[in-house]
């Protein structure tokens, strides 16, 4: 008889210091308490996500196998003989929905090329959290990750985004890293169009959340500190 795989399962995490039951449905709980392999991408930060989930007692029979962050050709079929002997996997990002702008991509890719059932599970993802709450549009958007660091390529890309948004009706997001956070406001406010909408979201899912969506012209007289504190950005040119 022909054994049956295991499932790869896309696991969420909490976007901060927020009690799990709040984001996370009781399902999604049980499945995760009930896996025993896992691929997070920092074994440490996923055993404290464990703990918090309960799980504390189950450590010792839990084994998590780190992503290779820094080889983009890893082959992730290679922790799949767990899932060959009918053992379920689970995938973990550092916070919020493996797969999306994240790593966990990867190993979802090579479960499909091996023929691995893979499951997404329902929870947090602050890029579609923004989204909904900014009153931009959510029926054609693009994430772009991170932008460049330095000028002249910075501006360019701002700039090209701008004109994107224009041209498809489309609403672009964006990251940054949390410490260039004010400088990149400023940024903002001195590349867009003053007529171009602008939503800053941080915090998300947390009791310090922030959204809140104005055009350039209106930013550029608003004090606004959000220093070190993860936050998303989209803007729409109308």
């Amino acid at each position: 008889m022909t054994q049956s795989k295991g499932i790869i399962y896309m696991v969420p995490m909490n976007l901060g210091d927020v009690e799990n039951s709040v984001f996370l449905p009781p399902f999604v709980l049980e499945t995760i308490r009930g896996l025993r392999y896992f691929i997070a991408e920092n074994a440490k930060t996923a055993r404290h996500y464990f703990i918090s989930l309960g799980m504390r007692e189950l450590l010792p029979q839990i084994t998590v196998y780190e992503m290779d962050k820094h080889n983009k050709g890893f082959d992730y079929s290679v922790y799949f003989d767990v899932v060959n002997q009918g053992n379920s996997l689970g995938v973990i990002s550092e916070a919020g929905c493996p797969g999306v702008a994240d790593p966990g991509a990867d190993v979802a890719r090579a479960a499909h090329r091996n023929g691995i059932k893979v499951v997404p599970l329902v929870g947090p993802s602050s890029i579609l959290l923004s989204l909904m709450a900014s009153g931009l549009n959510g029926q054609s958007f693009a994430f772009n990750g991170y932008l460049p660091v330095k000028n002249p390529e910075r501006g360019k890309m701002i700039k090209k985004l701008e004109e994107r948004s224009a041209q498809l009706n489309q609403t672009q997001i964006f990251i940054e890293t949390p410490y260039r956070n004010n400088a990149f406001i400023e940024t903002l406010c001195n590349t867009l169009s003053p007529n171009t909408l602008l939503t800053v979201a941080c915090d998300i899912t947390l009791c310090t959340e922030y959204i809140l969506t104005k055009t350039i012209a209106q930013w550029k007289n608003t004090k606004i500190d959000i220093d070190k504190r993860p936050a998303i950005y989209l803007i729409l040119k109308r």
